[in-house]
C-alpha cells in the first residue's frame, strides 16, 4: 500500500500541494513567527508555493497576517521572498 502524502494548501494561489513542496512559516506559542523548512517547530503552521508570485499574492490579500492572527515582522517576509523563486518572464 502506497504511503499517503499529506497534502496542504497555499495561501497564495489556494492549490493543495504536498506539503514538503511548500514553505512553512510558524508562529510559536510564545507568538513568535519564523520559518521552518523542516516542519517540525511547534505551533501554527501556514504554507507558501515556492512561488514569488504566490507570495505577492499572499502579501496582497494579507493571508499570512490573517492565518496567524498577528502582523507579520518585515524580517520574515524578507526571509519568504529570498526563499521563493522568481517566476520566469514568458
Amino acid at each position: 500500500m502506497p504511503k499517503k502524502i499529506p497534502m496542504r494548501q497555499c495561501l497564495g494561489c489556494r492549490e493543495m500541494k504536498p506539503k514538503r513542496e511548500l514553505i512553512r512559516a510558524v508562529r510559536s506559542p510564545q507568538g513568535e513567527v519564523s520559518l521552518d523548512f523542516v516542519g517540525k517547530k511547534p505551533g501554527r503552521g501556514a504554507y507558501l508555493c515556492h512561488d514569488a508570485e504566490c507570495l505577492k499574492r499572499a502579501v496582497k490579500t494579507k493571508a499570512l497576517s490573517r492565518a496567524f492572527g498577528m502582523p507579520i515582522p518585515d524580517s520574515i517576509m524578507d526571509e519568504l521572498a529570498n526563499a521563493s523563486t522568481p517566476t520566469p518572464n514568458t
